[in-house]
């Protein structure tokens, strides 16, 4: 896992392990950038599917009850059949533009 800050932005890279061993990793570094917004970039690795995707939905859930963003960053999965309760978009540039419309509508008080 290749954890990266950008401001107020953490950056996770995964390319080796498992979806469900970063999810661990993640739980357990949470209290590290628990305060900031996430942007988990799973580009790289090479086998994974909705159901992986799914094993981020908790995680993603307590970050956004507290106010941050939760973004993963895919191009391998469908969308179209990912849950309305995760954030999933196929770039890095779009990750970064949620994160500041969701900053926008944190601020006028959404």
């Amino acid at each position: 896992m290749i954890l990266d800050q950008n401001g107020n932005t953490s950056i996770i890279t995964q390319e080796k392990v498992t979806v469900i061993e970063l999810v661990k990793k993640m739980q357990a570094l949470y209290p590290k950038f628990k305060n900031n917004n996430i942007i988990v970039s799973l580009s790289a690795l090479e086998a994974y599917g909705k159901n992986d995707i799914d094993e981020f939905l908790e995680l993603s859930n307590m970050h956004r009850r507290a106010k941050n963003s939760f973004v993963l960053v895919s191009d391998k999965v469908d969308l179209n059949s990912i849950s309305d309760d995760i954030v999933v978009v196929p770039t890095l540039q779009e990750a970064y533009d949620i994160i500041e419309m969701e900053d926008m509508e944190r601020d006028l008080g959404f």
